[in-house]
């Protein structure tokens, strides 16, 4: 499943870190980091999926 979450976070990051955590304030962080830049985003979705 892991796996899924990480392909998920290089196509879309909020969607993989949402599959993770939900609603949490680790995806609002996500949100703004994708808008800012996408690399950002990305490294941060899979910093979340691969901590746990």
């Amino acid at each position: 499943m892991d796996l899924i979450k990480i392909i998920f976070a290089i196509l879309l990051p909020p969607l993989g870190v949402f599959m993770e955590v939900g609603l949490g304030k680790h995806f609002w962080i996500n949100v703004i980091l994708t808008l800012l830049g996408y690399i950002p985003g990305i490294v941060h979705a899979v910093w979340v999926i691969a901590r746990k």
